[in-house]
């Protein structure tokens, strides 16, 4: 079973952001899914340096489309994907130097952060972003 679903309700309407959201989903999905199966350390390191990869693409993706449009939200926005990013980069290091692992609690913070910052931050730039044209 996955950790989250994709609701139509997470749309922000940007079809390209959509698609990006629908990706950290999956990405998400499967290192909980690989971490519920016992899968070595190996195979959660790749999925979770995808993840984390992925992240810092996305949010650089946002952010220069804020910064095109003068998105008058672009600095809290950018604070909270900092804050996300460094606290990702913190347990990316932790698990890699063996002084962390993968467990639900990590998972359900990712999954909470994520489902949150779509409704509840996303959701305010997509009326902006669909005015400018951007798709």
């Amino acid at each position: 079973m996955a950790l989250l679903e994709w609701k139509d309700s997470f749309s922000v309407t940007v079809p390209k952001y959509d698609n990006q959201h629908k990706k950290l989903i999956a990405l998400i999905n499967e290192l909980h899914g690989a971490m519920s199966t016992g899968q070595g350390n190996a195979v959660l390191g790749k999925i979770f340096t995808e993840l984390l990869n992925y992240t810092k693409t996305h949010f650089a993706d946002e952010e220069a489309e804020f910064k095109k449009h003068s998105y008058p939200e672009y600095a809290t926005h950018k604070l909270e994907h900092d804050k996300l990013t460094n606290e990702v980069v913190k347990l990316y290091n932790d698990f890699n130097s063996g002084r962390g692992s993968l467990s639900i609690e990590t998972m359900n913070f990712l999954r909470n952060w994520l489902q949150n910052h779509i409704v509840g931050t996303d959701k305010k730039y997509a009326a902006f972003l669909t005015s400018k044209g951007v798709k």
